[in-house]
């Protein structure tokens, strides 16, 4: 748990915050949409390749963390290297496992009798968001820790290009990118078994596979370079004007490679991960002139409480919305369901309605959020 004071003293910019909270805010919107009607299709993820703004979400939030890092590896390096690890590894564990007893939450269901038991660990997903971000945060460290930034680099780039190798290899000749037959699915299904991957997309497929955490790694890479290039020239107009140039550069690139190396979120392909990098390089160019520089600080207390509990607030999010979906209510809805068809879909029917449904739950957690604010309580997981 961390206290104002010490916040104050880590001297990291509100324009991070602020975006660290925009990537909390806009994923509570994509993963609890209403029921009743479609959400619109830009906050929903593309259904295999292609990209949407959902789809920069998530890849989003591993930047931040990135960045977030270049501000207290310094400090990390100060010390022991016994220090490093045992801090390292006890926030991996710790983010992992909350991972993964959020997927086996709540623990029990009903039996053929009608009995509680026990859900099986056998039937657990095991890989997760938190779970991702458990392993890229253990990954970046240790090399931030041990290498120069320029070797760093270097590895990035042989880590996207590996994996653009690794894909057609070792995935079915002709279906090397299907998601039946990639490379990705093979070593979930290999290592963990279908029991503890995602199913809920057409066949079992985990979007945060085992091998397609290698790649995003690289999105950590990238915002913790760019934190340390903000410390020496962020609050300039040559530093913003860099950081623009790098972000659309990027972006160019990921749709050159595009061509052969199709974008895709589910796959993390190193297409997708040049294009998120390069609209978040230049995103948080833009807050940066915005708030640090130009001090427009209007509306930005709002996203500076997502992020100031991130983690934990998603975890909220997760729990409160998985426990939603458990009442049942007389009409045969879960209570989501029954406030989002009977309420919001009766006032606005259609997408908005359902956008409007995930907005209203997202509030609730902010609510959250403000509360532990107010109360100057930061929970580090």
């Amino acid at each position: 748990m961390m206290t104002e004071t010490s916040i104050t003293k880590s001297n990291r910019f509100l324009s991070l915050d602020v975006f660290r909270g925009l990537t909390i805010f806009l994923m509570i919107v994509v993963n609890t949409p209403g029921t009743g009607a479609d959400l619109y299709p830009y906050l929903v993820h593309a259904q295999w390749f292609g990209f949407t703004l959902a789809d920069l979400v998530f890849p989003s939030f591993l930047f931040a963390m990135g960045n977030a890092m270049s501000f207290s590896m310094e400090k990390l390096k100060t010390g022991s290297a016994t220090v490093f690890w045992k801090k390292v590894l006890k926030r991996t564990v710790l983010i992992f496992l909350i991972g993964y007893l959020m997927y086996w939450f709540p623990f029990f269901r009903t039996g053929v009798n009608g009995s509680l038991e026990l859900k099986p660990i056998s039937e657990t997903r095991i890989m997760g968001v938190l779970q991702r971000i458990a392993l890229c945060y253990f990954m970046a460290s240790v090399l931030f820790y041990y290498l120069k930034p320029k070797i760093v680099i270097v590895i990035s780039v042989i880590i996207l290009l590996a994996y653009w190798g690794l894909l057609y290899v070792f995935g079915v000749p002709g279906l090397e990118l299907e998601m039946a037959t990639n490379a990705i699915t093979k070593l979930d299904l290999a290592i963990l078994g279908e029991g503890h991957i995602y199913k809920k997309d057409s066949i079992p497929f985990d979007p945060e596979g085992l091998l397609s955490t290698l790649p995003s790694v690289v999105n950590v890479i990238v915002g913790f370079l760019a934190g340390r290039f903000i410390q020496q020239k962020g609050k300039s107009f040559e530093g913003i004007a860099k950081l623009l140039m790098l972000g659309f550069l990027l972006a160019a690139l990921a749709f050159w490679w595009d061509l052969v190396f199709p974008i895709s979120k589910k796959l993390w392909t190193s297409s997708f991960v040049l294009l998120t990098v390069g609209i978040d390089v230049s995103v948080m160019a833009i807050l940066i002139y915005a708030i640090e520089l130009k001090k427009k600080t209007r509306g930005t207390e709002f996203f500076n409480v997502f992020g100031k509990n991130p983690l934990f607030i998603y975890l909220f999010s997760e729990l409160f919305y998985i426990t939603l979906r458990l009442i049942p209510t007389a009409s045969r809805l879960d209570v989501f369901e029954w406030v989002s068809q009977h309420v919001f879909q009766k006032i606005c029917p259609g997408s908005f309605g359902a956008f409007l449904t995930a907005i209203a739950f997202t509030m609730l957690c902010w609510s959250m959020g403000w509360w532990l604010h107010k109360k100057r309580i930061y929970i580090k997981l």
